[in-house]
């Protein structure tokens, strides 16, 4: 498998639990050459009061990061912590859109109760413009007993991105059960790493494969690792 798409990194250098310093973000990023990425989407995490760097910062960060990998191209992102007012962060350049297109990606709490709001922030993203993409739905105790709730959610006008180390349960045998579920019913429309260190899931990535073409096809596999993830960088709609 060649040219895939990393849909979800920690490797921008000590701003999250991610990679910590530049060698550690250098090192990440032979790994990701080696498993055969082509392009990633740096999606440090935003947590307001927590994780605040805002869009200048991680810019200038990834310019960094640029002088140090030619083979793989890099993208601006977050993985936004739900929160109503995750378009006002984005307008206000204190977080940022998948590469400044119209596509969100945001993480619900890995907790066995559902957000409240979860249904409210989706709504307010669509009526700003935006397309939510809900990080890693298989690593969530509430989709795990209820893999149906999703649907109630795409209706609404969600994606969903799974991490490829839920295949070879990285998470626990519930997350890739879960994630299964959701591959069988066409749930899920993007993968990515979710890495945040050197070793964590890049040099895994024969073996992912292995799984995953067991149960999807070279097709699926490509418009999950590729044509999807180029679609959202070229700000183009995504079939649901």
């Amino acid at each position: 498998m060649i040219n895939m798409i990393d849909f979800h990194s920690h490797i921008l250098p000590g701003i999250d639990d991610g990679a910590q310093d530049i060698k550690q973000s250098i090192t990440i990023l032979e790994e990701a050459k080696n498993a055969g990425f082509s392009k990633i989407i740096l999606t440090p995490h935003y947590i307001e009061q927590y994780y605040e760097y805002d869009e200048n910062k991680r810019k200038q960060l990834i310019k960094e990061l640029e002088q140090y990998t030619k083979e793989v191209k890099l993208y601006l992102g977050n993985e936004i912590y739900i929160t109503n007012n995750i378009a006002e962060l984005i307008k206000d350049k204190k977080a940022s859109s998948i590469s400044g297109t119209k596509y969100v990606l945001f993480e619900f709490p890995l907790t066995e109760i559902k957000p409240l709001n979860d249904k409210e922030v989706i709504y307010r993203l669509i009526e700003n413009g935006y397309v939510p993409i809900i990080a890693h739905p298989e690593r969530y105790p509430f989709i795990q007993k209820n893999p149906d709730y999703l649907f109630e959610l795409s209706d609404m006008g969600a994606l969903f991105q799974a991490n490829f180390g839920s295949i070879i349960e990285m998470y626990g045998s519930k997350s890739k059960k879960t994630l299964k579920t959701l591959l069988k019913n066409d749930l899920i429309s993007f993968f990515g790493t979710d890495t945040h260190r050197p070793g964590q899931v890049y040099p895994k990535m024969p073996q992912i494969l292995r799984k995953l073409k067991k149960l999807l096809s070279d097709e699926d596999l490509e418009r999950l690792t590729n044509i999807n993830p180029q679609k959202v960088l070229d700000n183009e709609d995504i079939e649901y």
